[in-house]
């Protein structure tokens, strides 16, 4: 078994750092100060994107992973002092009861609270009373009378799930693993890599999670030849998915995908990735993902279009507050870019005009 390089200091911190989409700021400060160090210049657009280049010349090679992670905004402040909430990207009301939450207020205080269902205590239930849980039914609890949240909470104010990075087994088990794992696989093959035939401009694109909107921005200034998004899947090998539905498998390396929502990948940059992985020797999966997409898909069709595939680490429990990877999967998958920036820029994914 070969032994995790896994730095997990880094990504420790890239997971613990609060930003939902389009408050991505202390998420930002962390990839600058990663990354300013191993790239020629940087900058920050206007959507908050984080745009790193390396190199000059040859072919642009456009790398992104999305900075935001999934979380809620203060919509209402109830009589009682209850917050109720507007989701900001994707959730399953199911896993979000009883949860603990921060919010982060307009001073830069950090709040804790409890998430709840707006029901009768368990033990007053009827049959009738059990209900499947829905969004617009939980409120937070902050522990405060209402004149005292009204004066602590605003509007408007950010709210995250709260949870710490832990080591279990062979994985790493957090919150915002989707797509911080993205951004650490970045920054980690930039550093491990030495690319000389192409332009690599690394990108830390902000709001993914509603609408790919950082990655489109970013895409059209960059005009990339060949773009690489960095991303979690969903695995299909816990009890309940049938094994024909299984998308990917934790512990069988870097998965490279090959259909989603969003986008068809190019099949000569898959070749090329493939190629690249048999000949390293570097554990890796094919992933057909029937809903759900990437950055490549905004890259893809920006301008006159991008040679575009995505590179995903298989997640459990993905958009929930336990999300977890294995450590091999994610040394793999920085394996793997490493040794296409190494060669990026040396073969041509042009189609035959026949």
């Amino acid at each position: 078994m070969r032994r995790s390089r896994l730095n997990t200091e880094l990504l420790q911190s890239l997971t613990q750092v609060p930003g939902i989409a389009s408050r991505e700021d202390r998420v930002r400060d962390r990839v600058l100060q990663e990354l300013r160090p191993h790239v020629d210049s940087i900058e920050v657009d206007v959507l908050g994107n984080v745009l790193g280049t390396l190199g000059s010349g040859g072919p642009t090679i456009m790398l992104s992973a999305h900075m935001d992670e999934i979380g809620f905004l203060v919509r209402h402040i109830d009589d009682h002092g209850f917050l109720r909430l507007q989701p900001v990207g994707g959730f399953d009301p199911s896993v979000l009861p009883a949860q603990r939450v921060q919010i982060h207020t307009r001073s830069g205080a950090l709040v804790p609270g409890v998430l709840q269902l707006a029901a009768k205590p368990v033990h007053l239930q009827t049959a009738e009373d059990r209900k499947e849980p829905k969004i617009e039914n939980l409120f937070v609890d902050i522990g405060m009378d209402a004149e005292a949240v009204r004066d602590t909470v605003t509007v408007g104010d950010m709210v995250t799930l709260d949870r710490p990075f832990q080591v279990i087994g062979d994985t790493v088990v957090s919150k915002a693993l989707d797509d911080r794992l993205g951004l650490y696989v970045m920054i980690e093959a930039i550093k491990a890599s030495s690319p000389s035939h192409a332009t690599i401009v690394a990108v830390a694109s902000t709001q993914e999670e509603v609408g790919l909107r950082g990655a489109a921005t970013a895409a059209f200034a960059v005009q990339p030849d060949v773009a690489i998004a960095l991303d979690v899947t969903i695995p299909g090998d816990i009890p309940g998915t049938p094994p024909e539905l299984a998308i990917s498998t934790l512990r069988h390396g870097v998965a490279i995908k090959m259909f989603d929502s969003s986008h068809l990948p190019h099949p000569l940059l898959i070749k090329h990735l493939r190629d690249i992985a048999t000949a390293h020797d570097i554990p890796h999966q094919f992933e057909v993902l029937p809903r759900g997409g990437t950055d490549a898909g905004a890259m893809q069709v920006s301008r006159s279009g991008a040679a575009a595939a995505t590179l995903s680490i298989p997640t459990r429990y993905v958009h929930t507050v336990n999300e977890m990877a294995c450590q091999s999967d994610i040394d793999a998958s920085v394996m793997l870019l490493a040794r296409y920036l190494d060669e990026a820029g040396t073969r041509s994914y042009a189609y035959s005009p026949g």
